[in-house]
């Protein structure tokens, strides 16, 4: 029987509830026996692998391990998938980070996003957006482009706008909440004196190479929001993993609020 990747290689995305499920034995993971609704609603190939690229949108850089776990499928089933993803050039291996070396053997290697991975999940309209924007700038100058990257970063954090906690390390939390719901995958995390807000995805990066005025107007309003000088560490734009914001973090001190 042809699975869905005769039509597709990458495939349309499934739900989490199908791409979560696995039929093994004529059961059911965690489950009883398999019927034959639960049989034919067995994820494709090509869902998988689209389960694998969207789990490395929303984390970074996984293991094979980290990704059998979260998505219930076993490390040499992930293993064929990632081979195919890296063959195609959507994904690549990277330096293993300290905290995913395990035992005293070599450490399990990590797997990232690349460009060509992350327009999997775009929806195509990259180049109508630069075309607008490059019009744009034709009829209204950069001053014109500026306020646009500004309107947008305002309304990517509006959620946390109105945020009364004097907490700046929960207030980047906040923010970084806001971005995800915006389609950005951001989480926070504690790096010595400082939180770092990660975006592990970002829906315009084909148009921020261009346009950088995007990512500077982000960083614009994440400052005036914390009440205090943050630093863009990187930026998928540029090719790196996620775009990193630091925030040093001040105790005792009251924000600012405009």
């Amino acid at each position: 029987m042809k699975t869905h990747e005769a039509a597709s290689r990458v495939g349309a995305p499934a739900p989490r509830a199908v791409v979560m499920r696995r039929v093994a034995g004529g059961r059911v993971a965690g489950g009883g026996p398999a019927t034959a609704r639960e049989s034919v609603t067995r994820p494709a190939e090509g869902d998988t692998r689209h389960a694998i690229v969207s789990l490395l949108m929303e984390r970074g850089a996984c293991t094979a391990v980290d990704i059998g776990a979260a998505l219930d499928i076993t490390p040499t089933a992930v293993r064929r998938h990632l081979d195919i993803l890296v063959d195609a050039g959507e994904v690549t291996t990277a330096t293993p980070s300290g905290h995913s070396a395990r035992g005293r053997g070599r450490p399990a290697r990590e797997f990232l996003l690349t460009q060509t991975g992350r327009r999997q999940l775009a929806q195509g309209y990259d180049a109508l957006a630069q075309d607008a924007l490059r019009a744009l700038r034709e009829v209204g100058g950069e001053d014109a482009v500026r306020a646009f990257a500004r309107r947008r970063a305002e309304a990517a954090v509006a959620a946390a706008k109105d945020d009364a906690s004097r907490d700046t390390g929960e207030a980047a939390r906040r923010i970084a909440l806001a971005l995800s719901d915006a389609g950005f995958a951001a989480d926070t995390r504690t790096v010595g004196t400082g939180v770092q807000i990660c975006q592990h995805h970002c829906p315009v990066s084909e148009v921020a190479t261009e346009f950088p005025e995007l990512c500077e107007a982000e960083i614009e309003v994440i400052g005036e929001l914390l009440g205090t000088h943050v630093q863009r560490l990187a930026t998928i734009a540029n090719g790196d993993r996620a775009c990193t914001t630091h925030v040093p973090l001040i105790t005792g001190q009251p924000k600012e609020r405009g």
